[in-house]
């Protein structure tokens, strides 16, 4: 058999390279006749990179230096393919405002700032890139973009690089530098790699899903929420108000699918003139998975956590929704599996395997990732390897 292994990173154990490896090794204990193909994908959050770079040889690595949510510097990457009529640059906003980036009493989304990502952005465009993807996932945000602004200089950082928070006393002449910053980049192509399609308000928002995931206490998260609304109230006090050429209704960016993704990195990135497309299918395509799924007989995704997000725009989706086009069987083999038979059955997924199915066995994944995974992804081999 040729199988595909094509999984996402196991979010706080283990990256896709990772995983992908610990899959490979436990299929090969049982099945190592199989021919095995290591495709290590990404949604736009960590590792969205790496995946790139390991599938673009053309690609060339900018090195630079940037503030984390905290401001402390970090180390961090633009990737630059280049092309006509300029480079296009990927920049993966996790590594300046990245949860990974905190330590665990450090996650406060009250104060935690993309700041670093604005900086990214301006190295990206001092580079002369005139495509910039950004792939956004895997926060510790919750700041609708304020602190990237500030960085591109639409305001001052004592109003909009101090946290989420801090956006509930914003004045409103504090976005002048708007305009200024969104005609510098008009000659830019700037896309959004999201990888969920949540708006920036509400119950589906940034605020109310992603914000507790980040340390924030039901009560922050609401006042996240109506720090938020001020920033918003702000904007739309600053740009003048577009028609949306479908329905004649005023524009409302905040509503847009993905302004919520990274905690509202997506809303700035639209404010600036920027246009979302899938995070997976940006990496899918890059890698090219549809044609090595053409030519397999199995494909194995995989993430840590498959549950109903995992829905919506994941890399186990998308994984799935090619499998299916190409008529390749896929199975899933995830942390926790939290999602119903049918629900899977409805994706495309013909199986679906979990790493840890109680407590105890999700204390003993957390204390060996590479071997728990790799013993049930031998136990998967049984099944869907035919034995000589």
């Amino acid at each position: 058999m040729h199988v595909v292994i094509a999984p996402d990173c196991f979010t706080g154990t283990l990256t896709a390279q990772q995983a992908a490896e610990a899959m490979a090794a436990g299929w090969r204990r049982t099945a190592p006749h199989d021919l095995l193909t290591l495709m290590p994908l990404s949604d736009g959050g960590p590792g969205f990179l790496d995946v790139l770079a390991a599938a673009i040889p053309e690609a060339r690595t900018l090195a630079v230096t940037v503030a984390d949510p905290l401001g402390r510097e970090v180390p961090a990457a633009i990737l630059l393919v280049d092309g006509e009529p300029g480079p296009t640059a990927y920049l993966e906003s996790a590594q300046a405002a990245g949860l990974h980036l905190l330590a665990a009493d450090e996650r406060n989304p009250a104060v935690t700032s993309t700041w670093g990502v604005g900086q990214l952005l301006d190295a990206a465009l001092a580079a002369g890139a005139t495509r910039v993807v950004v792939g956004l996932g895997g926060s510790g945000t919750n700041d609708g973009g304020a602190g990237l602004l500030a960085a591109l200089g639409v305001g001052g950082p004592s109003e909009l690089a101090r946290g989420g928070m801090a956006l509930a006393d914003l004045a409103d002449d504090a976005l002048t530098g708007l305009e200024d910053v969104r005609r510098k980049l008009a000659g830019v192509e700037l896309v959004l790699a999201s990888d969920v399609e949540s708006p920036l308000l509400g119950l589906q928002g940034a605020s109310a899903v992603f914000a507790p995931q980040k340390g924030a206490s039901p009560e922050l998260a609401q006042a996240l929420e109506g720090a938020l609304g001020r920033y918003v109230e702000v904007v739309r006090r600053t740009l003048p108000e577009t028609t949306d050429l479908l329905t004649g209704k005023p524009l409302r960016l905040d509503k847009q699918p993905g302004a919520g993704a990274a905690g509202g990195l997506g809303y700035a990135l639209y404010l600036l003139g920027g246009r979302r497309v899938s995070g997976v299918t940006e990496v899918l395509t890059a890698v090219g998975l549809r044609d090595v799924l053409a030519a397999a007989d199995l494909v194995v995704t995989g993430e840590g956590s498959f549950d109903w997000q995992s829905l919506q725009g994941k890399v186990v989706a998308g994984v799935a929704e090619l499998a299916l086009e190409t008529a390749t069987p896929s199975v899933v083999i995830a942390g926790q599996t939290l999602v119903g038979r049918r629900e899977a059955m409805t994706l495309g997924l013909s199986g679906t395997y979990a790493v840890a199915e109680s407590a105890r066995e999700v204390e003993a994944a957390m204390a060996d990732p590479v071997g728990t995974l790799a013993a049930r992804a031998a136990r998967v081999a049984a099944t869907w390897s035919p034995q000589r």
